[in-house]
């Protein structure tokens, strides 16, 4: 099956999630799309909790939280089901590092932070493809999740 025909395929979920991230028009689409997912693949599950939190950033006062919660959830699953997963450990620090902390659902950052620096210093024996390592990298670079030393190694990668 194509990339194309198979609207679940990480490098399809890849392109959409940031055009989600962009637009709320592609959100809604985004969160369409993956709401109807009912399968139990580790890293769609991940997008799926992605599309959640985006739906929170647009929805009303009202119904955010319940979003956000329901994206945690998803996470849970996605973690659970595999645990060494740089991908959905990514997705869920870029959720959970922009939620406000008195909402107590950002536990996870810290450890996905250290996970995903200690994998990025693998590469490339990281498990990333090009430009997922790229995206990562940049991400923990630019929003400081990183320490000056480890900003370092990660700049010569």
């Amino acid at each position: 099956m194509s990339t194309e025909a198979n609207p679940y395929s990480v490098v399809s979920l890849r392109r959409q999630y940031q055009q989600a991230a962009a637009s709320k028009e592609a959100g809604e689409k985004f969160h369409q799309l993956m709401a109807a997912y009912k399968q139990q693949d580790a890293v769609v599950l991940a997008y799926k909790a992605a599309a959640e939190a985006i739906r929170a950033r647009d929805a009303s006062m009202f119904n955010k939280l319940t979003y956000v919660q329901n994206a945690s959830q998803q996470f849970e699953k996605a973690v659970k089901l595999d645990t060494d997963n740089a991908e959905i450990r990514f997705l869920r620090l870029s959720v959970e590092s922009n939620l406000p902390t008195f909402l107590g659902l950002s536990q996870h950052v810290e450890e996905d932070r250290q996970f995903l620096v200690s994998t990025l210093l693998k590469h490339p024996a990281s498990g990333l493809d090009a430009d997922s390592f790229a995206l990562v990298r940049s991400f923990l670079l630019d929003r400081g999740h990183v320490s000056e030393a480890d900003a370092a190694k990660l700049a010569r990668l």
